[in-house]
C-alpha cells in the first residue's frame, strides 16, 4: 500500500472523520435524529441511555456546530425540549457515514484468531 496524504479530503483514514460526530454519545444522538423528523429530550435520553447532564452537554456541542436545532418550550409548567437535525447536520452525518463505510470496507476480511500473533 502506498503512503497517502492524510490531509487529502478523499483519504479514507480515520484522521479525516468528523470528530464531533465520532464521539460515541454524540454519534448515538445524531444517528437517532437522522432517522426521525424530531425527538424530544426524554425520548433521546431513553434511546441513548445518557443522563440528563450528559445529553444536555453533548446536545449543546452539536447545536453550537450547527448540526441540530434545539427548541425549548413549556407544556404547562414543564419544560419541553425538542431536537431536530439541521441540513448541515444531515450532510455532516451522511459524510461521516460514507467515510466510516469506506474505512471499514477497506479492512481485510476477519482472520482466524488462533493465527494472530504466531510466527
Amino acid at each position: 500500500m502506498e503512503p497517502t496524504d492524510r490531509a487529502d479530503p478523499t483519504s479514507p483514514y480515520a484522521a479525516d472523520i468528523d470528530r464531533l460526530i465520532h464521539e460515541p454519545a454524540r454519534l448515538m444522538i445524531v444517528a437517532t435524529l437522522f432517522v426521525v423528523e424530531k425527538a424530544d429530550f426524554l425520548f433521546l435520553m431513553r434511546q441513548t441511555g445518557l443522563t440528563q447532564g450528559n445529553l444536555s452537554s453533548h446536545m449543546n456541542k452539536l447545536e453550537a456546530a450547527g448540526y441540530i436545532d434545539v427548541e425549548k418550550t413549556f407544556r404547562g409548567k414543564r419544560p419541553h425540549t425538542v431536537l431536530r437535525m439541521t441540513d448541515a447536520g444531515r450532510a455532516a452525518f451522511a459524510e461521516y457515514r460514507a467515510r466510516m463505510e469506506q474505512v471499514l470496507g477497506d479492512l481485510p476480511p476477519e482472520t482466524n484468531a488462533d493465527t494472530k500473533g504466531s510466527s
